[in-house]
């Protein structure tokens, strides 16, 4: 694997490779010693552009346990402020001798350029870029739902064959929806958008799901997971819903609809979550919602992402010396 830049690209059979290198390092993560000396001499360096302090720290501990050494770089108060280009920042992170490059940006298409454009040498990992994807968010909750679906100690080599996910929420605004449709579609899942039709994307039909307006229709449904996502109100620059109110009324999990559920339903959120207005607290805190297990089960992926970019791409060389 030379980078990460969305899933719409993505093979099932890489998606399940993926998925079963983080169980691997899931494994290691229960140990008293959590660290493993897989990339030590491979420096990664986070180049965020918007803020997002768990996605950063998270990728941060997923490579400080496989031993890389990590440079963070945000874009608020350094040479980006003051104009810097893209070209710079990479051609000066080529210049540290970068191995792998993890991107946030607010523009699509920002880390494919990134990889394409011949400045860097380094893997590049789209960490969120403007309205398009976020791959390793997608790959977490898959994750998360085959653990859910199989057991931990069962999942390996395993898809989502049949498995029902409603994606609740502004869809409009998401790459974590975005990224979802896809791979979840890969690996044999069947995806429902559920969102009012202001927060509901034009090129929605050529996308592998079907849409409802409904939340109580796909509800009545029976799911096996629901992931509700967090209203994006910072990306917003028109009234897309009369009120949060109204928006918490008709498109909201609130208690009466988590007890519609099927019980053994789970509830995701990629968080950080707006309690009260996209899920209700009795809902986040319920035994079947997934939100720490996702925060856990990132590091590990994470962690996946960057052994298969580094240290895959470090033994396939190899192989090819010796042959």
């Amino acid at each position: 694997m030379r980078h990460l830049l969305d899933t719409r690209t993505l093979a099932r059979e890489d998606a399940i490779r993926i998925l079963d290198v983080a169980e691997d390092m899931a494994e290691t993560q229960g140990r008293e010693v959590k660290k493993l000396p897989t990339l030590r001499g491979k420096t990664v360096v986070n180049l965020f552009f918007e803020d997002s302090t768990r996605t950063r720290i998270s990728f941060e501990a997923a490579a400080k346990r496989l031993s890389a050494d990590v440079i963070n770089f945000s874009a608020k108060g350094s040479s980006v402020s003051k104009g810097e280009s893209l070209q710079d920042t990479a051609q000066t992170l080529q210049a540290m001798s970068a191995d792998a490059v993890v991107v946030r940006h607010g523009a699509s298409g920002a880390p494919r350029t990134l990889a394409t454009s011949g400045w860097i040498d380094a893997g590049v990992v789209n960490a969120g870029d403007g309205t398009h994807e976020h791959p390793t968010q997608a790959l977490l909750d898959a994750f998360t739902m085959r653990r859910r679906r199989y057991g931990a100690g069962a999942s390996r080599g395993r898809d989502l064959a049949g498995y029902r996910v409603a994606i609740v929420g502004d869809v409009l605004h998401s790459r974590v929806a975005r990224s979802n449709v896809w791979l979840l579609d890969a690996l044999g899942a069947e995806v429902t958008l559920v969102a009012p039709p202001t927060l509901v994307p034009q090129d929605v039909s050529r996308w592998p799901a079907r849409v409802r307006y409904s939340l109580d229709e796909a509800v009545a449904d029976g799911p096996d997971a629901i992931m509700m996502l967090r209203i994006q109100l910072e990306r917003m620059n028109a009234a897309f819903f009369p009120s949060e109110r109204e928006y918490a009324r008709m498109w909201g999990l609130d208690p009466v609809r988590l007890r519609a559920l099927p019980d053994d339903t789970i509830v995701m959120h990629p968080g950080p979550m707006n309690r009260g207005l996209e899920i209700c607290a009795e809902a986040a805190d319920s035994p079947r919602a997934t939100v720490r297990e996702q925060v856990t089960n990132g590091v590990s992926v994470r962690m996946a992402v960057l052994y298969l970019l580094l240290a895959g791409e470090r033994a396939g060389t190899d192989q090819k010396e010796d042959r």
